[in-house]
């Protein structure tokens, strides 16, 4: 077995077959087909011819509104055949890294094991694709809404098949990860050790500036020298030789190490896709070790998703990306307590209530914790949790004026005690009717890496997915793929990386409706609607 890689068998994770969930027909059927003369089905793809509805609004001062209804026809076509997928973690020894390999091998074997609570099962509990579901329409017989699978909707690569490897600054093989971790129960640690110690990541990119000093320790697994172009040149062989030795079809490389600092962003260095690339050839000092990981994919046409806060897609990094149309995503996972934040803001904001402070605080003793624990790095996930709010103040002129925002405050601390069992304390204070106050607190305790695992399967599943889906309007020739950053990741990310001038969306119900009608539309079907008429008139 190849040291940087997880061999993962074809056998499908359980049904998961509620009452009124529709149960797969079998591997190789889709679970439904759409019957319309909008809507193609060949061998290898779905052809569907969508009419985008949406309303532009003009006007001036004093003078009403001008309102449009719009329409704008795409077609969309998808690949149906899932190619072989490879995921490589930068930071594959890490919390992260360790418990979702141990949880794939778990899940592959269908490992059970014994804690207080009895007997447990393997699942992926917490990812979207894999544990969720999204309504399809009604029973035409009964009115009842059916749902389906949320990884029904399109053909997804199944977890079980990914094939894993990656870098890691630390040489510890992925069984000292794991017990190092503390995050998985002994009794399952135990039953996967022997495949994990046959695991150990390749050499990573060590720049100290850029992470905390306390990490030095660690730093035992890196690539020799200073010379930023020899780095990023064996990236790229890593990649190749990656693919070629485990016959892989595609890779995605994901950013699951530490966070960075912020790097400067100067013009002439890293403002440009061509600028960039010589600032790696000059060895500048503001090309952090993310970018260049994300510079080796994207040459590798490989897509990169970037799981930390750090602004690794500098200008010249998303112009790169561009140019060479590989998909890019970031920034920074959101598992926790920016989730529930960006749920309640924008129910609070909706209700007509203020919020005018909300106060997060945080307390965790992974290594996470441990390099968050240095002023730049705090900044980084400073600047990633304190901008969620902004799109959903903004959509509120009555409540708030122009440039006022609820007062915003984060806080960090690194407690080495309570180890990957993150504790967070919110507090929202809003203005209510007639001068009064609301304050919620929320106090939060969970498993930093048992929240975050599932979404870097969610984040390398439907990137993967997004490189089969092309579109084309009326005035193009041929199908191109969506814009390479891909904003429709946002659901997963704190701090969403968006392609020039379009909005920053953060409230969470939007973000997956996004993803909800974008696939809806791949497979020929309206926007999901919530009106009932059929019920109310």
């Amino acid at each position: 077995m190849s040291p940087a890689q997880v061999p993962v068998s074809l056998t499908a994770s359980a049904a998961f077959t509620p009452d009124n969930v529709l149960p797969p027909v079998s591997a190789s059927e889709p679970l439904f087909k759409v019957v319309s003369p909008n809507v193609v089905y060949t061998d290898s793809e779905i052809q569907t011819t969508y009419v985008y509805r949406d309303v532009k609004v003009s006007g001036n001062p004093g003078t009403p509104l001008q309102v449009v209804p719009t329409e704008t026809t795409y077609n969309f076509k998808v690949d149906c055949r899932v190619p072989k997928v490879g995921l490589m973690l930068v930071g594959w020894g890490g919390n992260n890294g360790s418990t979702l390999t141990a949880s794939i091998i778990a899940n592959r074997r269908n490992v059970s094991w014994r804690t207080k609570e009895g007997e447990q099962l393997p699942n992926y509990i917490g990812s979207l694709t894999q544990a969720s579901t999204l309504r399809l329409g009604t029973d035409a017989e009964s009115g009842a809404d059916v749902f389906i699978p949320f990884n029904k909707i399109l053909p997804m690569v199944d977890p079980n098949n990914l094939v894993l490897g990656g870098w890691d600054i630390s040489g510890e093989n992925l069984a000292s990860a794991m017990q190092r971790a503390r995050v998985l129960d002994w009794d399952l640690q135990r039953q996967v050790m022997d495949e994990m110690a046959t695991l150990k990541p390749l050499p990573s990119v060590y720049y100290p500036d850029f992470i905390a000093a306390n990490q030095e320790d660690r730093a035992d697994n890196v690539l020799g020298g200073s010379d930023k172009l020899a780095h990023l040149e064996k990236l790229r062989r890593d990649i190749r030789e990656f693919k070629a030795r485990n016959s892989l079809d595609k890779i995605i490389v994901l950013w699951t190490a530490n966070t960075e600092r912020f790097s400067e962003i100067i013009p002439g260095i890293n403002d440009t896709a061509d600028n960039l690339l010589n600032a790696v050839k000059l060895s500048h000092a503001e090309v952090a070790p993310s970018t260049v990981f994300a510079i080796a994919a994207v040459l590798e046409n490989c897509p990169f998703i970037n799981g930390s806060p750090q602004n690794t897609f500098v200008p010249g990094l998303i112009d790169l990306a561009t140019r060479h149309k590989v998909h890019i995503g970031g920034d920074d996972f959101k598992s926790g307590q920016t989730k529930i934040k960006s749920v309640l803001v924008d129910f609070l904001v909706s209700a007509g209530i203020k919020p005018i402070s909300i106060t997060s605080y945080n307390h965790l003793g992974n290594n996470d914790g441990k390099n968050l624990s240095a002023p730049l790095q705090f900044r980084s996930k400073e600047i990633s949790k304190s901008n969620v709010v902004d799109d959903m103040v903004a959509s509120n002129p009555i409540l708030y004026g122009k440039n006022e925002h609820p007062d915003h405050v984060v806080v960090i601390k690194y407690v080495p005690a309570v180890g990957d069992s993150k504790r967070a304390l919110d507090e929202y204070v809003s203005e209510i009717f007639m001068g009064g106050r609301n304050t919620i607190s929320v106090y939060n305790v969970c498993e930093d890496s048992l929240l975050a695992s599932p979404l870097i399967l969610d984040l390398a599943i439907l990137t993967e997915l997004m490189t089969r889906i092309e579109y084309k309007t009326g005035d193009m020739a041929q199908y191109a793929p969506f814009h390479a950053v891909l904003s429709i990741l946002s659901y997963m990310l704190k701090a969403p990386v968006v392609k020039p001038g379009a909005p920053v969306v953060n409230a969470l119900a939007k973000q997956r409706a996004a993803l909800e009608n974008i696939f809806r539309a791949c497979v020929g079907l309206p926007p999901q609607s919530d009106m009932l008429l059929e019920h109310r008139i």
